[in-house]
Protein backbone atom coordinates (compact mmCIF):
# COMPACT_ATOMS: atom_id res chain seq x y z
CA UNK A 1 0.00 0.00 0.00
CA UNK A 2 2.51 2.21 0.28
CA UNK A 3 6.61 2.43 0.19
CA UNK A 4 7.15 3.20 3.87
CA UNK A 5 7.31 0.19 5.82
CA UNK A 6 6.16 2.05 8.88
CA UNK A 7 3.09 2.42 7.43
CA UNK A 8 2.48 -1.10 7.20
CA UNK A 9 1.99 -1.73 10.90
CA UNK A 10 -1.26 -0.31 11.93
CA UNK A 11 0.32 0.95 15.28
CA UNK A 12 2.29 3.14 13.37
CA UNK A 13 0.12 4.38 11.27
CA UNK A 14 -2.23 5.18 13.46
CA UNK A 15 -0.69 5.64 16.70
CA UNK A 16 -2.95 8.16 18.23
CA UNK A 17 -5.74 5.24 17.71
CA UNK A 18 -3.84 2.62 19.89
CA UNK A 19 -5.85 3.81 23.19
CA UNK A 20 -8.73 2.99 21.22
CA UNK A 21 -10.81 -0.32 22.64
CA UNK A 22 -10.95 -2.54 19.82
CA UNK A 23 -14.51 -2.32 18.44
CA UNK A 24 -14.92 -5.39 15.57
CA UNK A 25 -16.91 -3.76 12.55
CA UNK A 26 -19.24 -7.25 12.45
CA UNK A 27 -19.71 -9.04 9.25
CA UNK A 28 -20.75 -6.92 6.19
CA UNK A 29 -23.99 -7.46 4.51
CA UNK A 30 -23.57 -9.34 1.04
CA UNK A 31 -24.99 -5.70 -0.69
CA UNK A 32 -20.99 -3.94 -0.18
CA UNK A 33 -18.83 -6.94 -1.04
CA UNK A 34 -16.65 -6.72 -3.94
CA UNK A 35 -14.54 -9.26 -5.43
CA UNK A 36 -10.35 -8.87 -5.08
CA UNK A 37 -8.62 -7.02 -7.36
CA UNK A 38 -6.76 -9.46 -10.19
CA UNK A 39 -7.72 -7.78 -13.29
CA UNK A 40 -4.79 -6.71 -16.51
CA UNK A 41 -6.39 -3.62 -16.24
CA UNK A 42 -5.46 -3.53 -12.32
CA UNK A 43 -1.83 -4.27 -12.70
CA UNK A 44 -1.26 -1.97 -15.62
CA UNK A 45 -2.68 0.36 -13.17
CA UNK A 46 -0.80 -0.59 -10.01
CA UNK A 47 3.00 -0.66 -12.59
CA UNK A 48 2.11 2.85 -13.44
CA UNK A 49 1.79 4.46 -9.82
CA UNK A 50 4.63 2.64 -8.66
CA UNK A 51 7.39 3.45 -11.46
CA UNK A 52 6.33 6.91 -10.95
CA UNK A 53 6.18 7.32 -7.03
CA UNK A 54 2.79 8.50 -7.46
CA UNK A 55 -0.07 8.13 -4.03
CA UNK A 56 -3.17 6.98 -4.41
CA UNK A 57 -6.21 7.44 -2.27
CA UNK A 58 -7.38 4.58 -3.34
CA UNK A 59 -4.54 2.31 -1.44
CA UNK A 60 -3.87 4.51 1.47
CA UNK A 61 -7.97 4.82 2.56
CA UNK A 62 -8.53 1.46 1.53
CA UNK A 63 -11.17 2.22 -1.36
CA UNK A 64 -13.44 -0.94 -2.23
CA UNK A 65 -14.01 0.08 -5.68
CA UNK A 66 -9.60 0.29 -6.18
CA UNK A 67 -10.33 -2.75 -8.59
CA UNK A 68 -12.89 -1.68 -10.45
CA UNK A 69 -11.20 1.70 -10.93
CA UNK A 70 -8.17 0.57 -11.63
CA UNK A 71 -9.25 -2.14 -14.03
CA UNK A 72 -10.21 1.22 -16.04
CA UNK A 73 -7.55 2.62 -15.62
CA UNK A 74 -8.93 5.59 -13.23
CA UNK A 75 -6.81 6.38 -10.21
CA UNK A 76 -7.28 9.34 -7.77
CA UNK A 77 -4.09 10.83 -6.99
CA UNK A 78 -3.38 11.90 -3.05
CA UNK A 79 -0.75 14.95 -3.23
CA UNK A 80 1.64 16.44 -0.47
CA UNK A 81 2.68 12.73 1.11
CA UNK A 82 1.23 10.19 2.91
CA UNK A 83 0.99 11.41 6.30
CA UNK A 84 -1.66 13.71 7.28
CA UNK A 85 -1.64 16.21 10.03
CA UNK A 86 -5.06 15.14 11.52
CA UNK A 87 -6.98 11.93 13.12
CA UNK A 88 -10.52 12.10 11.67
CA UNK A 89 -12.23 8.94 13.44
CA UNK A 90 -13.04 7.14 10.21
CA UNK A 91 -9.79 7.89 8.26
CA UNK A 92 -7.53 5.35 7.35
CA UNK A 93 -4.58 7.66 5.73
CA UNK A 94 -1.69 7.49 8.14
CA UNK A 95 -1.34 10.41 11.24
CA UNK A 96 1.93 12.31 11.93
CA UNK A 97 4.54 14.69 10.86
CA UNK A 98 4.63 14.78 7.57
CA UNK A 99 8.01 15.52 5.18
CA UNK A 100 8.42 18.99 2.98
CA UNK A 101 6.94 18.94 -0.24
CA UNK A 102 7.85 17.41 -3.43
CA UNK A 103 8.25 20.13 -5.65
CA UNK A 104 8.38 17.49 -8.85
CA UNK A 105 4.95 15.74 -7.89
CA UNK A 106 2.88 18.14 -9.68
CA UNK A 107 4.88 17.33 -12.87
CA UNK A 108 5.03 13.30 -11.40
CA UNK A 109 0.81 13.26 -11.65
CA UNK A 110 0.86 14.72 -14.89
CA UNK A 111 2.63 12.39 -16.66
CA UNK A 112 0.85 9.75 -14.57
CA UNK A 113 -2.27 11.17 -16.25
CA UNK A 114 -1.07 11.20 -19.54
CA UNK A 115 0.09 7.82 -19.10
CA UNK A 116 -3.22 6.43 -18.23
CA UNK A 117 -4.69 8.91 -20.95
CA UNK A 118 -7.22 9.64 -18.47
CA UNK A 119 -10.35 11.55 -19.66
CA UNK A 120 -11.26 12.80 -16.16
CA UNK A 121 -8.39 12.67 -13.26
CA UNK A 122 -9.05 13.44 -9.28
CA UNK A 123 -6.62 14.84 -7.03
CA UNK A 124 -6.92 14.88 -3.57
CA UNK A 125 -4.58 15.68 -0.90
CA UNK A 126 -3.85 14.59 3.07
CA UNK A 127 -4.01 17.96 5.44
CA UNK A 128 -1.35 19.84 5.74
CA UNK A 129 -1.96 21.86 8.36
CA UNK A 130 1.46 22.67 8.90
CA UNK A 131 1.97 24.78 5.76
CA UNK A 132 0.79 28.67 5.67
CA UNK A 133 -1.49 28.12 3.12
CA UNK A 134 -2.51 24.70 3.98
CA UNK A 135 -1.17 23.64 0.76
CA UNK A 136 -3.30 25.50 -2.08
CA UNK A 137 -0.57 26.41 -4.09
CA UNK A 138 0.82 23.05 -4.60
CA UNK A 139 -2.71 21.67 -5.72
CA UNK A 140 -2.49 24.94 -8.47
CA UNK A 141 0.65 23.46 -9.41
CA UNK A 142 -0.66 20.06 -10.28
CA UNK A 143 -3.99 21.73 -12.15
CA UNK A 144 -1.19 23.42 -14.33
CA UNK A 145 1.10 20.84 -14.64
CA UNK A 146 -1.64 18.11 -15.88
CA UNK A 147 -3.12 21.19 -18.36
CA UNK A 148 0.08 21.78 -19.59
CA UNK A 149 0.70 18.20 -20.37
CA UNK A 150 -3.11 16.52 -21.09
CA UNK A 151 -5.28 20.10 -22.12
CA UNK A 152 -8.26 18.02 -22.88
CA UNK A 153 -8.20 16.14 -19.55
CA UNK A 154 -11.05 17.70 -17.25
CA UNK A 155 -9.57 17.95 -13.77
CA UNK A 156 -11.31 17.73 -10.17
CA UNK A 157 -10.17 18.24 -6.98
CA UNK A 158 -11.22 16.59 -3.81
CA UNK A 159 -9.42 19.75 -1.04
CA UNK A 160 -9.05 19.94 2.65
CA UNK A 161 -10.28 22.46 4.22
CA UNK A 162 -6.99 24.34 4.29
CA UNK A 163 -7.34 25.18 8.05
CA UNK A 164 -9.46 27.78 7.00
CA UNK A 165 -6.50 29.44 6.08
CA UNK A 166 -7.12 33.29 4.43
CA UNK A 167 -7.20 33.42 0.78
CA UNK A 168 -6.12 29.31 0.30
CA UNK A 169 -9.54 28.84 -1.39
CA UNK A 170 -9.86 31.55 -3.58
CA UNK A 171 -6.26 30.58 -4.72
CA UNK A 172 -7.34 26.80 -5.87
CA UNK A 173 -10.70 27.93 -7.26
CA UNK A 174 -9.13 30.76 -9.37
CA UNK A 175 -7.10 27.39 -10.89
CA UNK A 176 -10.39 26.76 -12.60
CA UNK A 177 -11.08 23.48 -11.65
CA UNK A 178 -13.87 21.94 -13.41
CA UNK A 179 -14.80 20.39 -10.42
CA UNK A 180 -14.10 21.65 -6.37
CA UNK A 181 -15.07 18.88 -4.58
CA UNK A 182 -14.84 19.30 -0.48
CA UNK A 183 -16.62 16.16 1.48
CA UNK A 184 -18.48 17.49 4.56
CA UNK A 185 -18.18 13.37 5.78
CA UNK A 186 -20.95 13.47 8.67
CA UNK A 187 -23.42 15.67 9.86
CA UNK A 188 -22.55 18.55 12.18
CA UNK A 189 -23.27 16.84 15.78
CA UNK A 190 -21.10 14.07 15.21
CA UNK A 191 -18.10 16.02 14.38
CA UNK A 192 -16.82 16.25 17.58
CA UNK A 193 -16.10 12.25 17.74
CA UNK A 194 -15.56 11.92 13.64
CA UNK A 195 -14.04 14.90 12.22
CA UNK A 196 -12.86 16.16 15.41
CA UNK A 197 -10.03 18.53 13.43
CA UNK A 198 -12.47 20.68 11.85
CA UNK A 199 -15.75 22.74 11.52
CA UNK A 200 -18.94 21.80 9.80
CA UNK A 201 -19.77 25.94 9.20
CA UNK A 202 -16.13 26.59 7.80
CA UNK A 203 -16.68 23.51 5.31
CA UNK A 204 -19.75 24.36 3.59
CA UNK A 205 -18.33 28.47 3.52
CA UNK A 206 -15.05 26.98 1.41
CA UNK A 207 -17.75 25.09 -1.25
CA UNK A 208 -19.51 28.63 -0.99
CA UNK A 209 -16.38 30.09 -1.24
CA UNK A 210 -14.81 28.45 -4.47
CA UNK A 211 -18.55 29.29 -5.74
CA UNK A 212 -18.68 32.67 -5.48
CA UNK A 213 -14.89 32.72 -7.59
CA UNK A 214 -16.45 31.35 -10.35
CA UNK A 215 -20.00 29.98 -10.67
CA UNK A 216 -18.92 27.55 -13.29
CA UNK A 217 -17.26 25.39 -11.77
CA UNK A 218 -19.26 22.51 -10.44
CA UNK A 219 -19.21 21.72 -6.69
CA UNK A 220 -19.20 18.78 -5.26
CA UNK A 221 -19.85 17.53 -1.15
CA UNK A 222 -20.18 14.01 0.16
CA UNK A 223 -21.22 12.39 3.75
CA UNK A 224 -20.89 8.97 4.69
CA UNK A 225 -23.54 7.14 6.53
CA UNK A 226 -23.50 4.44 9.23
CA UNK A 227 -21.89 6.51 11.96
CA UNK A 228 -24.59 6.85 14.16
CA UNK A 229 -26.27 10.03 12.18
CA UNK A 230 -30.41 9.92 11.47
CA UNK A 231 -32.58 10.64 8.42
CA UNK A 232 -33.42 14.06 9.62
CA UNK A 233 -30.02 14.84 10.42
CA UNK A 234 -28.88 13.87 6.31
CA UNK A 235 -31.93 15.97 5.23
CA UNK A 236 -30.31 18.86 7.35
CA UNK A 237 -27.04 18.26 5.47
CA UNK A 238 -28.67 18.31 2.02
CA UNK A 239 -30.58 21.64 2.78
CA UNK A 240 -27.20 23.14 3.92
CA UNK A 241 -25.24 22.29 0.95
CA UNK A 242 -28.28 23.39 -0.85
CA UNK A 243 -27.96 26.75 0.46
CA UNK A 244 -24.17 26.94 -0.26
CA UNK A 245 -25.28 26.15 -4.06
CA UNK A 246 -23.30 22.68 -4.25
CA UNK A 247 -23.82 20.98 -7.29
CA UNK A 248 -23.77 17.59 -6.68
CA UNK A 249 -23.80 15.63 -3.35
CA UNK A 250 -22.41 12.26 -2.90
CA UNK A 251 -24.02 9.37 0.16
CA UNK A 252 -22.09 5.91 0.77
CA UNK A 253 -21.78 3.53 3.24
CA UNK A 254 -19.00 4.22 6.41
CA UNK A 255 -16.84 1.46 6.26
CA UNK A 256 -14.27 0.88 9.60
CA UNK A 257 -10.63 0.12 8.27
CA UNK A 258 -9.65 -1.33 11.56
CA UNK A 259 -11.20 -1.99 15.13
CA UNK A 260 -9.35 1.02 16.75
CA UNK A 261 -11.36 3.18 14.43
CA UNK A 262 -14.80 4.40 14.45
CA UNK A 263 -17.27 1.75 14.91
CA UNK A 264 -19.92 1.31 12.31
CA UNK A 265 -23.26 2.02 13.93
CA UNK A 266 -25.54 0.46 11.07
CA UNK A 267 -25.36 -0.95 7.89
CA UNK A 268 -27.79 1.21 5.97
CA UNK A 269 -29.87 -0.85 3.44
CA UNK A 270 -29.45 -0.24 -0.19
CA UNK A 271 -33.80 0.70 0.30
CA UNK A 272 -32.57 3.97 2.28
CA UNK A 273 -30.34 4.96 0.01
CA UNK A 274 -32.85 5.00 -2.47
CA UNK A 275 -34.48 7.09 0.16
CA UNK A 276 -31.85 9.83 0.65
CA UNK A 277 -31.06 9.86 -3.03
CA UNK A 278 -35.09 11.11 -4.07
CA UNK A 279 -34.90 13.34 -0.86
CA UNK A 280 -31.53 14.98 -2.58
CA UNK A 281 -32.74 14.84 -5.83
CA UNK A 282 -36.44 16.57 -4.62
CA UNK A 283 -34.17 19.41 -3.30
CA UNK A 284 -32.54 20.03 -6.24
CA UNK A 285 -28.97 19.09 -6.59
CA UNK A 286 -28.03 18.71 -10.12
CA UNK A 287 -26.79 14.94 -9.49
CA UNK A 288 -26.69 12.47 -6.63
CA UNK A 289 -25.17 9.45 -5.95
CA UNK A 290 -26.12 7.07 -3.26
CA UNK A 291 -25.33 3.70 -2.71
CA UNK A 292 -23.37 1.57 -0.10
CA UNK A 293 -20.55 1.33 -2.16
CA UNK A 294 -20.59 5.34 -3.78
CA UNK A 295 -17.28 7.52 -3.12
CA UNK A 296 -16.24 10.69 -3.75
CA UNK A 297 -14.69 9.85 -6.98
CA UNK A 298 -16.17 6.28 -8.12
CA UNK A 299 -17.43 6.90 -11.54
CA UNK A 300 -16.12 10.54 -11.38
CA UNK A 301 -15.59 10.41 -15.14
CA UNK A 302 -19.25 9.68 -16.52
CA UNK A 303 -20.37 12.12 -13.24
CA UNK A 304 -18.85 14.81 -14.80
CA UNK A 305 -19.83 14.27 -18.63
CA UNK A 306 -23.74 13.87 -16.54
CA UNK A 307 -22.93 16.89 -14.44
CA UNK A 308 -22.12 19.16 -17.99
CA UNK A 309 -25.44 17.71 -19.82
CA UNK A 310 -27.78 17.87 -17.11
CA UNK A 311 -26.28 21.70 -16.83
CA UNK A 312 -26.74 22.33 -20.07
CA UNK A 313 -30.20 20.77 -20.30
CA UNK A 314 -31.63 23.46 -17.44
CA UNK A 315 -29.70 26.11 -18.94
CA UNK A 316 -31.60 25.59 -23.01
CA UNK A 317 -35.06 24.87 -20.93
CA UNK A 318 -37.50 27.66 -21.65
CA UNK A 319 -38.82 29.16 -17.60
CA UNK A 320 -41.54 28.45 -16.41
Amino acid sequence: MTYNPDLLDPAKRHPEKQKNPDRPAGKKPDWIRVKAPTSKGYEETRDIVRKLHLTTVCEEAGCPNIGECWQKKHATFMIMGEVCTRACAFCNVATGKPDALNPFEPAKVAIGVQKMGLKHVVVTSVDRDDLADGGAEHFVKTINEIRRLSPETTVEILTPDFKNKAGAVETVARARPDVFNHNLETVPRLYPSVRPGARYFISLKLLQDAKAVDPSIFTKSGIMVGLGETKEEVGQVMDDLRAADVDFITIGQYLQPTPKHHPVMDFVTPEQFAEYERMAKNKGFLMVSATPLTRSSHHAGEDFVKLTAIRKARLNSPAK
